[in-house]
Order: structure tokens, then C-alpha cells, then sequence
């Protein structure tokens, strides 16, 4: 297979999508993860509280990330490292959110990503009783991993679309998405309000 892609995943400090704690990206170049990436990230000061919940779920807390860069001084490192990459991610609505919102939060111009839902792509491929993460993953082969630390869901998330481009056939991530009977999206940036 020669399925080249960038799986990625943000973890939030609360529920505003601008709210970016932490990025991580797995590059793949014919079915295989050649590098990766991890960087935290410091909320913008408008939506920089930790909530509890969100700390139980990912343990990043506001003292991990004070000294950390914010959202506008990473996004060229980010954006970079996708290149012409299909950007994928579990439940990519997510990660586009995050993407979105915090460029539009930081007034940053939002990056044209072309991207594909691993979470689609698990709907498509395999039968489980549920395409969360971690099930999908465990379908797709991949071992146990520590759930809700970005770069570990990015590389579960890159075993998914390796595995669904084995099993439906497919050299390339367009293809795979057309012989699931889905779309490659194209990132947008949030229309503004007049």
C-alpha cells in the first residue's frame, strides 16, 4: 500500500474548541508511521481555564503548559509538518473545531486542510459495537495505548486508515474514502458575523 497521510489529535483544556492544551501528529508514508510529533500548547488567555474534567481525562493542567507556546506560534510548525498531507483524525469534526477556533480566536489565518473522519472510515470497515477509539484501534490491530494523550491517538488513529486502506484495497486516501462511500472535507475558516 502506498497510503501517505498525517494523523492528528488535540486534547482541550475545557469545552471551548479554541481551548488547545496539546497536538499530536503521525506522519505515514506507504502505510507506515516514519515520524511524529508532540508539543503542548497554552490556551488563549480568553479560554485558558483547565476544567477539572478535562484534566481527569488528558492530566495536562495550567502549570504544564505556562510556559508553552500559544496557538498562532505553533500553527506555521503544525502546518508544516501536514504539508500536502490528507490531514485524519477520530472524530475529525473534533480536531477541525479545534483547528478553527483557535485560528479564528487568535486571529490566524485557518489553514485549507483537506481531511478524512477515521470514525467514518471504522463505520465502513469494520464490525464492532462501537468505533470509539480505542475499539476501532484494537480492530484495526493496534495494541493498547494510552487513551487521550495526542500523539497516542494520533498513532491509533493512523493504524486505523492503514488498515482500512488494506482491507478496502486502496492506494491512496482518496481512494480509500471512495470505496467507503465517503468525502475528503476541505477545512474552512469560521464565517464571520456581521
Amino acid at each position: 500500500m502506498s497510503v501517505n497521510f498525517t494523523a492528528l489529535d488535540f486534547e482541550t483544556a475545557n469545552s471551548h474548541p479554541s481551548s488547545a492544551c496539546s497536538v499530536g501528529l503521525v506522519r505515514v508514508r506507504a502505510g507506515v508511521v516514519v515520524e511524529h510529533a508532540y508539543w503542548l500548547i497554552k490556551p488563549p488567555p480568553a479560554h485558558a481555564e483547565f476544567l477539572p474534567f478535562n484534566i481527569k481525562i488528558h492530566g495536562i493542567t495550567a502549570q504544564m503548559v505556562a510556559d508553552a507556546r500559544p496557538w498562532q506560534d505553533q500553527l506555521t510548525e503544525l502546518t508544516d509538518f501536514i504539508g500536502d498531507d490528507i490531514a485524519v483524525a477520530h472524530n475529525a469534526s473534533f480536531d477541525m473545531g479545534v483547528i478553527r477556533a483557535a485560528c479564528a480566536e487568535s486571529i490566524s489565518p485557518t489553514p485549507r486542510l483537506k481531511y478524512l473522519c477515521s470514525v467514518q472510515v471504522s463505520r465502513k470497515t469494520y464490525e464492532i459495537p462501537s468505533h470509539r477509539l480505542p475499539l476501532a484501534a484494537e480492530a484495526a490491530g493496534f495494541g493498547e495505548f494510552a487513551h487521550h494523550d495526542a500523539l497516542a491517538d494520533a498513532e491509533a488513529c493512523a493504524a486505523i486508515i492503514s488498515d482500512a486502506a488494506r482491507q478496502h484495497d486502496a492506494d491512496d486516501v482518496l481512494a480509500l474514502a471512495k470505496k467507503t462511500g465517503l468525502r475528503v472535507q476541505q477545512l474552512k475558516a469560521i464565517p464571520l458575523k456581521l
